[in-house]
């Protein structure tokens, strides 16, 4: 969160034959005042946009909970709404034994990259997400385990 303060701007009253002492509304209102700050925010995309008031604002964002749905198993990972698909690869790692690198992220049919919003890109409240292992990693394992493991072949 950026803190900003921000600036009365005001105009004198320059009308021809007006009174010179007639500044009714001048800048002196509310200067005392401690309510004049604005927060400020940077939103994903890179624009400042002054920062909504909501009722809890000690949480970064919304949390939502989001069905992580792999092909044996599912998982409830409740996450910030602001969050990214890699922040929720991370917090994927620590339940399921595959590592964020290893991990693909399906929503709405598309891989999504690490670097993508969930909030971006729709992800809302309980909606699901398919977890899949990266083939190519898979593989690899495939091959360091049978390198390290004889083959038995089955004769018929």
């Amino acid at each position: 969160m950026i803190k900003l303060k921000s600036k009365k701007f005001c105009r004198g009253s320059f009308k021809f034959g007006g009174s010179k002492g007639s500044d009714k509304g001048s800048c002196n209102e509310g200067k005392n005042n401690v309510g004049n700050e604005i927060k400020w925010e940077l939103r994903p995309g890179g624009m400042l946009v002054q920062k909504r008031e909501s009722g809890d604002s000690s949480t970064g964002g919304e949390l939502i909970t989001v069905r992580v749905s792999t092909l044996s198993q599912w998982h409830d990972i409740s996450i910030e709404a602001t969050s990214t698909f890699g922040e929720l690869k991370m917090v994927l790692a620590l339940v399921t034994s595959l590592e964020p690198r290893e991990q693909r992220l399906l929503f709405k049919g598309k891989e999504r990259e690490d670097t993508e919003y969930l909030h971006m890109v729709g992800v809302r409240d309980k909606d699901k997400v398919f977890l899949l292992e990266d083939p190519a990693i898979k593989e690899r394992k495939l091959h360091t385990l049978a390198r390290g493991q004889p083959i038995r072949t089955i004769s018929v």
